[in-house]
């Protein structure tokens, strides 16, 4: 059996298990549990009502956050030519084309997102296992496979959070730091929330949302009413 430390007893022992929790409620909570001397990211993991092996069923998406993620992401770009020029001068942190997809082939993953221009795919998909385990493999629905690489730069750097239902139908998303304001973190969470209901299945009947906690890195996960999101 795992041993936790006496904050994390601390704040185990805040949370009533008896009780689903409001995001509201869980939010303030969280930020009530004992601090730690760096800034913890939120997240969310929800339980979702799908089979994610079915096509029309795997629930995938963006979103850009109101209040940022806390955090400026380190953003790679496959593209070549004018394309590379621009993504650099958008901020990209890293650009390349055939070299730098030989080099993440290789076990180079120093970044947070990937942005690629589509005659690039061809070379970047056959990372799929490098790059999909991790979520970071570029996607047109997320806007990441797009001519557009400024905006797709631009979004990342000013708060943009990916999301994909996992094989067992679990799907987390972090939705800012500790240090932000409750009602910072309630919007932030409300936004990617109400972008995962739109993309509800139409074939999934009865309840979307089956499960859902909010937690921080260091302390343990709230449970939270679906019915509240």
């Amino acid at each position: 059996m795992a041993k936790h430390s006496k904050k994390y007893r601390e704040a185990a022992e805040r949370i009533d298990r008896n009780n689903l929790y409001t995001p509201e409620e869980a939010i303030a909570l969280l930020k009530s549990m004992p601090a730690y001397n760096f800034d913890q990211t939120v997240e969310a993991v929800l339980r979702l009502n799908v089979d994610p092996r079915k096509a029309d069923q795997l629930v995938r998406g963006s979103v850009n956050l109101p209040n940022g993620t806390g955090k400026t992401a380190k953003v790679l770009v496959f593209a070549r030519g004018p394309k590379a020029t621009e993504a650099l001068e958008a901020g990209a942190d890293i650009v390349g084309d055939d070299d730098l997809v030989e080099q993440v082939a290789n076990g180079f993953l120093d970044f947070d997102s990937v942005v690629a221009t589509p005659d690039m795919m061809g070379k970047v998909g056959r990372l799929g296992r490098v790059l999909g385990p991790r979520g970071l493999m570029p996607n047109p629905k997320t806007g990441t496979v797009t001519m557009d690489v400024t905006k797709a730069i631009k979004d990342i750097k000013g708060g943009k959070v990916d999301f994909r239902v996992d094989k067992n139908g679990n799907l987390s998303f972090l939705f800012g730091k500790l240090s932000f304001t409750a009602e910072a973190l309630d919007e932030n969470f409300r936004a990617v929330a109400d972008e995962i209901k739109r993309l509800k299945p139409s074939t999934v009947k009865g309840r979307y949302i089956t499960k859902a906690t909010i937690s921080s890195t260091m302390n343990p996960g709230i449970p939270v009413d679906p019915a509240s999101i």
